[in-house]
C-alpha cells in the first residue's frame, strides 16, 4: 500500500510533514521520504529505508534542516519517494499512491512518442512515478497532465504534486484510497489518513471524491476538477489497512470492525459456545471486540504481541521471513489458553501459513479448540488495484490451491463464482477443506453481505473485486 500527506503553511510547517507522514506508518515498511521548498526557493528532499527502523528515526534529524512552509511526504512499499522534477511544466515534487498495472504498455507508448529513457531500479524495474511524470509531461499544464493520467492509467493512481505555489491533491479515478484535506489557522493539509492530522491541529476540511482536483496554498483549496460518478473505494481500507481512528466516506473504521464481529456473532447464535473470544493483533482485535459485544463471550488476549523489535509480519518479501516473524512476536498467555475453547478472528486468510502457525501455537499451549472466523469472505482474486494480496501466481492465495485440488488446474470463471456463493455445496466443500489444512476447529469467514452492511455506505461504490472478481 502505502501513504501520503502534505502541507502548506504561512509559517514552517516542516514538524507538521514530519509526523503527518509518520502517521502513515502502518501502511508500508519499506521507504519513507520527504520534500520540501526551502526560503531560498529550491527543493530538498531526503528518503530512507525504514525496513529496518521506524520513519521517525530515519528522519529526525534530516527534518532539522528541511524547514519550508510547503512540503509533501509518504510512506511507501515500493519505489523511492518523493521525485524532484525539471521540467517544460517548471520544477515540482511528486509522490503516488497505487499501482498502474498497465505499466510496460505506457512505457512503451512513451519511448514510442520520442521519450529518450526511464531509470531503472534494481531488479530491472521502471519507477512508477517516473512513470506518471513522463505521462503529466505530454501535456502543456501539470492540471491538464493530471487529468492525462487518469485517462491512460489503468490500476490505481493517487497522487500529491508541490510545486512553488502550493499542492495539487488528485485521487485516483474511481476513488479506490482517500484522500482528504485538513484546516487550521494559517494553513491547509492533504492526507490519506484523515487521523493523520488531528493531533497537528487540523479539522476534516473536504474529503475528495473519485478523480476529483484540489490546490491548496496556506489561504485557501481550490477545486480544479468535480469529482466523477463512479466510486469503488477499497473495502479493505475498514477490514485491515485503516488505521483504527479513521474514516473514509464518513465510515470510521473502528466503528465498521465491531459491526463485523457483531455480523459474525449472530451468524454463530447457537452454534458453538467458546470460552473466549481473541483477535490476532491487531488487526483481529476490533472485530473480536464485536464479536464478544454482540455474543456476551468475554474477550481476551491469549497472546500478546511484543512490539518493541519486531515489524509488521505482513511486509517483508520473503514468507519465510514474515512467518518467522509473526511466530517470533506473540508471546503466550497461558493461563488464558490452556484447557480452553477460542474463537480467534483474524482480518483475513491469503496464503494461510501464519493462521495455520498461530493455531498450532495455541494447541502447543494447550488450547482444546481454536474455531476461527476471518473478518472478511475468502479471498479468491489477487487485486488488481492496490498491493493486497498481490503475488506471482494466483496459487499463493490458499482458496485457489484448494479449488484446484478439487477442480483440476483449468478453473473456469463460473466455478470460482460457485465458490464465491456462501450458500452453495462447492463453498462448503472449500471450507471444510481449509479448515482441515489449517489445523481449525471450525471455520465460518465473513459473508459478503453482511460484509458491506458492516461498512453501511452504498454497495455499488465499494470494490469487492478479490472476493468475488466484480470490477
Amino acid at each position: 500500500m502505502g501513504g501520503v500527506f502534505g502541507a502548506v503553511s504561512k509559517e514552517d510547517c516542516s514538524l507538521d510533514l514530519f509526523f503527518g507522514v509518520d502517521y502513515h506508518s502502518h501502511l508500508g515498511t519499506r521507504r519513507g521520504g520527504l520534500a520540501v521548498l526551502k526560503e531560498n526557493g529550491t527543493f530538498e528532499r531526503s528518503i530512507h529505508n525504514i525496513q529496518n527502523s521506524p520513519f521517525r528515526t530515519k528522519f529526525e534529524n534530516d527534518i532539522e534542516e528541511m524547514k519550508g512552509k510547503i512540503g509533501i511526504g509518504c510512506i511507501s512499499d515500493n519505489e523511492p519517494q518523493p521525485l524532484l522534477v525539471h521540467s517544460r511544466l517548471g520544477d515540482f515534487a511528486i509522490t503516488t499512491v497505487g499501482i498502474v498495472t498497465n505499466k510496460n504498455q505506457l512505457v512503451q507508448e512513451i519511448l514510442d512518442r520520442g521519450y529518450t529513457h526511464f531509470l531503472e531500479m534494481s531488479g530491472s524495474e521502471i519507477n512508477q512515478t517516473e512513470l506518471i511524470i513522463a505521462l503529466i509531461n505530454h501535456k502543456n499544464s501539470i492540471l491538464e497532465g493530471i487529468r492525462f493520467v487518469q485517462e491512460k492509467v489503468q490500476g490505481s493512481i493517487t497522487l500529491l504534486i508541490m510545486t512553488k505555489e502550493g499542492i495539487y491533491g488528485a485521487r485516483d479515478k474511481f476513488g479506490r484510497t482517500p484522500l482528504q484535506v485538513g484546516h487550521k489557522e494559517g494553513a491547509y493539509c492533504i492526507s490519506f489518513e484523515n487521523s493523520a492530522y488531528v493531533n497537528l491541529g487540523y479539522t476534516d476540511y473536504h474529503e475528495l471524491g473519485s478523480g476529483e482536483i484540489v490546490f491548496i496554498t496556506a489561504d485557501k483549496m481550490q477545486i480544479l476538477q468535480k469529482p466523477f460518478d463512479k466510486t469503488k473505494i477499497c473495502t479493505f481500507l475498514w477490514v485491515y489497512y485503516g488505521y483504527p481512528t479513521s474514516s473514509y466516506e464518513g465510515i470510521n473504521v473502528e466503528q465498521m470492525r465491531y459491526r463485523c464481529g457483531q455480523f459474525l456473532a449472530r451468524r454463530d447464535r447457537g452454534i458453538i459456545h467458546p470460552d473466549s473470544v481473541a483477535g490476532v493483533p491487531d488487526s483481529g482485535i476490533a472485530h473480536a471486540i464485536g464479536y464478544a459485544n454482540e455474543s456476551g463471550i468475554p474477550f481476551s488476549r491469549p497472546f500478546i504481541k511484543y512490539t518493541p523489535t519486531w515489524p509488521r509480519s505482513f511486509m517483508p518479501n520473503n514468507q519465510a521471513q514474515r512467518n518467522l516473524i509473526a511466530h517470533m512476536k506473540l508471546i503466550p498467555v497461558q493461563p488464558l489458553i490452556k484447557n480452553k475453547n477460542i474463537l480467534l478472528i483474524d482480518d483475513s486468510i491469503v496464503r494461510g501459513t501464519q493462521l495455520r502457525e498461530t493455531t498450532d501455537f495455541l494447541y502447543q499451549s494447550g488450547a482444546k479448540e481454536v474455531h476461527v472466523r476471518p473478518a472478511c469472505p475468502p479471498i479468491m482474486f489477487s487485486c488488481k488495484y492496490l498491493n493486497f494480496s498481490r503475488s506471482k501466481s494466483e496459487l499463493d492465495l490458499i482458496t485457489r490451491r484448494i479449488i484446484r485440488q478439487i477442480e483440476g488446474e483449468d478453473t473456469e470463471l463460473s466455478k470460482l463464482k460457485e465458490y464465491s456463493n456462501p450458500d452453495s455445496d462447492k463453498y462448503k466443500l472449500m471450507l471444510n477443506k481449509i479448515k482441515d489444512e489449517l489445523h481449525f476447529t471450525s471455520l465460518s469467514y465473513h459473508r459478503l453481505d453482511d460484509m458491506l452492511d458492516s461498512v453501511g455506505i452504498e454497495k455499488c461504490k465499494l470494490c469487492t473485486y478479490c472476493w468475488n472478481g466484480e470490477e
